[in-house]
């Protein structure tokens, strides 16, 4: 028997991480952005996903955008608990 092409896309993660990713670099189409939306209300794990990958995506791009970053630079054990927190809270 042959999958449906809402089966195709409802259970398909890999395709769906990737659809997350590139949707934080460029564009998607609206076939993309479809087939996203549906797999998303299917998939809680994806969803997940998603918000994990946008919060990494923005704390990365926040740090970049700090001024006199030098490469030996070292976090503190506070400041890598309370970035923790930051994060599990915002999941």
């Amino acid at each position: 028997m042959e999958e449906s092409e809402f089966e195709k896309i409802a259970y398909n993660c890999k395709k769906a991480t990737f659809l997350i990713e590139k949707k934080q670099i460029r564009n998607i189409s609206m076939r993309e952005k479809l087939e996203l939306k549906i797999h998303l209300e299917c998939c809680s794990a994806c969803r997940i996903f998603e918000r994990q990958s946008i919060l990494i995506n923005k704390l990365v791009r926040d740090l970049s955008h700090v001024p006199q970053v030098t490469s030996d630079i070292k976090l503190d054990d506070d400041f890598k608990k309370k970035m923790q927190g930051q994060i599990t809270e915002k999941l």
